[in-house]
């Protein structure tokens, strides 16, 4: 049979498109943590406050259907990613069988969205090669300057390179860079096969920033008995312990009316909420405050005659400190209420999360794990409580004990942050470190 050139034809364009799409895919499975990460971060998954829907932004399933796509060509065939925006997949055991039912089942987990704080869209990251100590002066706007005074942990950075947004956006980090390093760790045991692991789950959350990322993760059906989120700061940091947290929704309602003739009639709520926050008191505030000393952080609210709002986060390490935050704010509405006696104050106080240290403490060699991890990187491990949550405050309230390990990053939700790749190339080095240590223990 003879085929003609009209066969041909199409049946070379198909062939090529094939051999692309392949040499591409087996190019992303060989990809470095820095070429990941500035991938991820150009993807808009930026979440938002006061949406009932999960996920509270449909843009967070382009980087999360991008991620089920890279986990499918490192192998983990299962990855999918479901209704709610939550990526699910698993990476087998290659370990023998007797000893592979010995070894629990291990869980990665970083969340996809960004901080409502700052915008993440068109997020342009900018790197910064063989810094050399100075202050760094954000390209697009310059008055947006990282200084060695207050980051003095760029100092530990000379020589290496330094990644951050151009000075209009958030850089993303928090937590693009936690999915870079587990995605970087997977790659690494799919292509070393000798390396030995037990069973490991992965999950990237939606809605982690705006205090979701757990209401819909099925911890059963994840299937990890303990987990540790790739969320945290600094280099070396893990932390067992988060803030206790509270939101705190303060309404003040006056009276509205024509303002020609409101003499004797109008209520304006805008003077009472002015007056109330005005008595915050300064020692209690984010700004003033660090280490173990709790807050109160009124953050976001509207102004209107009729009535205005403001929303307030309740953080303390200690419940005892959250009850003392909750007195001074009824104490703040009652003195507003004196000198206001025609507004109507309602406070509404309800719990995000508690300090996830009290289920942690009951198995201790979970964090234990993780320190040791640190100290076979090469790099000091430094325990310190997160003065903020991650979905593992919540998930170890569900059943699912799970600490928190560093990703590098500095500055979180502002223009400000920053990350060093040499800190995203530990925490890659520590989680596979962290592996290993569950093999050797468990066995």
């Amino acid at each position: 049979m003879k085929l003609s050139h009209s066969f041909f034809g199409p049946l070379l364009v198909l062939t090529f498109f094939v051999f692309t799409m392949t040499l591409f895919a087996q190019r992303r499975t060989q990809q470095t943590v820095l070429e990941r990460f500035l991938r991820y971060v150009r993807i808009d998954t930026q979440s938002k406050e006061d949406v009932d829907s999960i996920p509270s932004t449909r843009k967070q399933f382009d980087l999360a259907n991008l991620l089920v796509q890279e986990l499918q060509e490192l192998g983990l065939t299962d990855a999918y990613v479901d209704e709610y925006c939550y990526v699910y997949a698993t990476l087998s055991s290659n370990l023998p069988d007797a000893l592979a039912q010995k070894v629990p089942v291990i869980g990665l987990i970083s969340h996809m969205d960004t901080s409502p704080a700052v915008s993440g869209s068109n997020v342009n990251p900018i790197i910064h090669e063989n810094y050399r100590g100075e202050n760094i002066v954000l390209p697009e706007d310059p008055a947006q300057v990282i200084t060695v005074e207050k980051n003095p942990r760029l100092l530990d950075n000379i020589g290496s390179v330094i990644i951050t947004a151009d000075g209009t956006t958030l850089l993303g980090a928090d937590d693009k860079a936690g999915i870079a390093e587990i995605m970087t760790v997977l790659q690494t045991l799919v292509n070393n096969p000798s390396t030995r692991h037990g069973t490991i789950k992965i999950a990237f959350t939606p809605d982690e920033e705006v205090g979701k990322g757990a209401d819909k993760f099925d911890v059963n059906r994840f299937g990890a008995k303990y987990a540790y989120t790739i969320d945290g700061g600094q280099t070396g940091e893990i932390s067992n312990e988060t803030w206790n947290a509270d939101l705190a929704t303060i309404a003040v309602r006056g009276k509205s009316t024509h303002p020609g003739t409101a003499k004797g009639i109008m209520v304006n709520s805008l003077y009472a909420m002015a007056y109330f926050v005005s008595l915050f008191p300064d020692d209690i505030k984010p700004e003033t405050t660090e280490k173990r000393i709790g807050f109160l952080h009124p953050y976001s609210g509207t102004l209107e005659t009729e009535e205005s709002k403001v929303k307030v986060l309740l953080r303390d390490f200690d419940l005892s400190g959250l009850e003392k935050q909750r007195i001074i704010l009824y104490a703040m509405r009652d003195s507003t209420l004196k000198k206001f006696p025609d507004v109507k104050i309602d406070i509404d106080i309800k719990e995000t999360y508690r300090n996830m240290r009290l289920e942690l403490d009951k198995v201790q060699f979970v964090t234990d794990y993780a320190i040791e991890a640190c100290k076979r990187a090469g790099i000091k491990p430094e325990l310190k409580p997160v003065r903020g949550g991650t979905d593992g405050s919540r998930l170890t309230y569900m059943g699912l004990p799970c600490p928190n390990v560093f990703t590098g990053g500095e500055n979180y939700h502002g223009k400000l942050e920053w990350i060093p790749l040499r800190g995203m190339e530990k925490a890659v080095e520590t989680i596979l470190n962290l592996i290993q240590i569950w093999v050797e223990k468990s066995s």
